[in-house]
């Protein structure tokens, strides 16, 4: 058998929703639906005729038609066999399986804390493991691939209601690789927390005993280092997702490697310029795996983290957050460090081309795949663009039209290259407005709900602090900056970006978080930078 691991569904749902889901070919959170899913037995060879069912699904913002699979076939005049087995039972049916039969084995839902099941499949074409275009991992599918699986199977269309893509093999039949996928993504969620959490806690803590023993004296470099520490921190877990250590060892990768890669850097290079490597490095690092196709961006632990079932391939809203600031903020403390001479229309151009540039790689649906980057870098770089130009309508009129041009954009791209990434298959690919309405509802009550996370009620209040000294202490900000126009303009613009980003996302808090954290960073750089002794502005 070709073998695969099945996502049952998006976060932890009961087997009769895993179930629903290969029925219907589609699925949505379950926090979606109005109702609970009532206690019924679901099969997947017949039409779902319960009613509490059938309402449940049309309460959801997605076109869910339940039993689809069962009535599609019925309407060609085929059907399928669905039946309990075990291992040696699977044997003997792969031993009398004839020709043009397709055997499709799932172990019985719900999965372990990895969310994700065991499935094979034995047929014609099956002689590698699993993969298929929802999820571009190799060894991974998701329970929604399952009908199209079976309808292409048979020739016949697949239903636009369904969201699933047929499942195919690729490469060679290799279990020990999809167990070390399994294995990987079973500790993404849980690993995050310590590894980052406990790295930033010991940077902070350690700057914070410097500033006390040296009374401030080591308050400048300290606030570099952690700075360069944090932007370096995703090249770190990318790094680390190659090799997939144990967690201790990759809280050490990151703990150590990136306070001393800022070390370096700041030696080399010094003031903004180790800003800018940084955030080169980190941004390059990035864009080089997702257009090399490669897992390791998904299975590091700033991934999408493919194992909630959420998003398998590209950039995840963690990303994108943090990307937006040192692409379009990077640019800004790039130019001022690298290219302090350059006329401010060149600058104003530089910010828009490398904009463009990191749109187009990170939204791009053989590359990042993010539709909020499409989005978020574009208005960045024309703000940032436009704060520096100096321009006022016309700079307008480029916020409004630039994403807008960039989307179009990447939709012509993923239409020509036939990506069939999120912005195609959710948007270009619509039934009409109420789909497209669907869409937004869905994005919209996610949003809202990210806002609801217990951390957010810690971090909000600190955020909000945080914006009114901003507002309070602009003119002390203003004269950090004062002396470099590019930095200046580039925070604005990464500073409308995370703004941009939390109201545009599906995980609007997320954004807003992370965002922040990443601003304060570029903030706290340049506190450093203007802190001079005797220089009371600086301080």
């Amino acid at each position: 058998m070709a073998p695969g691991l099945l996502s049952a569904g998006l976060g932890s749902v009961p087997a009769q929703q895993t179930y629903l889901d290969i029925t219907q070919g589609n699925r949505v959170f379950n926090s979606l639906y109005d109702t609970a899913l009532p206690r019924v037995g679901v099969s997947v060879n017949a039409p779902v005729t319960d009613r509490a069912v059938i309402r449940r699904a049309e309460s959801a913002p997605a076109e869910i038609v339940p039993g689809l699979l069962a009535t599609t076939l019925a309407g060609a005049g085929e059907g399928l066999e669905v039946g309990d087995a075990s291992v040696r039972q699977l044997a003997r049916l792969i031993d009398e399986q004839r020709p043009d039969d397709l055997l499709i084995a799932i172990a019985k839902p719900p999965p372990g804390k990895n969310r994700a099941l065991a499935i094979g499949i034995a047929g014609k074409g099956y002689d590698g493991n699993l993969t298929s275009d929802s999820t571009r991992l190799d060894g991974y599918v998701l329970s929604t691939d399952v009908a199209p699986t079976i309808l292409d199977w048979f020739g016949l269309e697949v239903p636009s209601q369904m969201s699933g893509q047929p499942i195919r093999a690729v490469g060679e039949v290799d279990p020990g690789a999809v167990e070390a996928l399994g294995a990987r993504m079973a500790v993404i969620s849980e690993r995050r927390g310590p590894v980052v959490g406990f790295s930033l806690l010991a940077w902070v803590l350690a700057l914070g005993l410097a500033i006390a023993l040296t009374r401030g004296a080591a308050a400048k470099v300290g606030v570099r280092l952690v700075g360069l520490a944090v932007v370096f921190l995703p090249l770190l877990l990318l790094a680390a997702a190659a090799v997939e250590p144990g967690q201790t060892v990759e809280m050490l990768i990151v703990m150590l490697g990136a306070p001393l890669l800022a070390a370096l850097t700041l030696a080399l290079l010094g003031g903004y310029r180790a800003l800018a490597m940084a955030s080169g490095l980190v941004v390059g690092a990035y864009a080089v795996d997702v257009i090399a196709g490669s897992p390791l961006t998904s299975l590091s632990l700033l991934g999408p983290n493919p194992g909630l079932g959420v998003r398998f391939y590209g950039i995840g809203n963690e990303l994108e957050a943090l990307l937006a600031v040192l692409v379009v903020a990077g640019t800004g403390v790039g130019l001022s460090g690298f290219a302090p001479r350059l006329s401010l229309r060149r600058c104003a151009v530089a910010f828009l081309a490398i904009g463009i540039g990191a749109a187009f790689v990170f939204a791009a649906g053989r590359f990042g795949a993010d539709v909020g980057a499409a989005i978020v870098f574009p208005v960045g770089a024309a703000v940032a663009a436009a704060v520096i130009s100096g321009g006022r309508r016309r700079a307008a009129l480029a916020i409004i039209a630039l994403p807008i041009a960039v989307l179009a954009l990447l939709a012509l791209v993923d239409l020509v290259s036939g990506a069939n990434a999120h912005l195609t298959r959710s948007v270009l690919d619509a039934g009409g407005l109420g789909d497209l309405g669907d869409v937004a509802q869905r994005r919209l009550q996610l949003s809202a709900r990210s806002f609801a996370r217990p951390v957010v009620f810690i971090f909000l209040p600190l955020i909000a602090v945080l914006v009114a000294l901003a507002v309070v202490r602009r003119e002390r900000l203003r004269a950090w900056v004062g002396g470099y126009p590019a930095v200046r303009a580039g925070l604005i613009g990464a500073a409308v970006a995370t703004a941009a980003g939390t109201l545009a996302n599906d995980s609007g808090a997320l954004l807003l978080e992370i965002g922040a954290a990443y601003l304060l960073v570029f903030v706290g750089f340049a506190w450093a930078e203007a802190a001079v002794p005797g220089d009371e502005a600086g301080r």
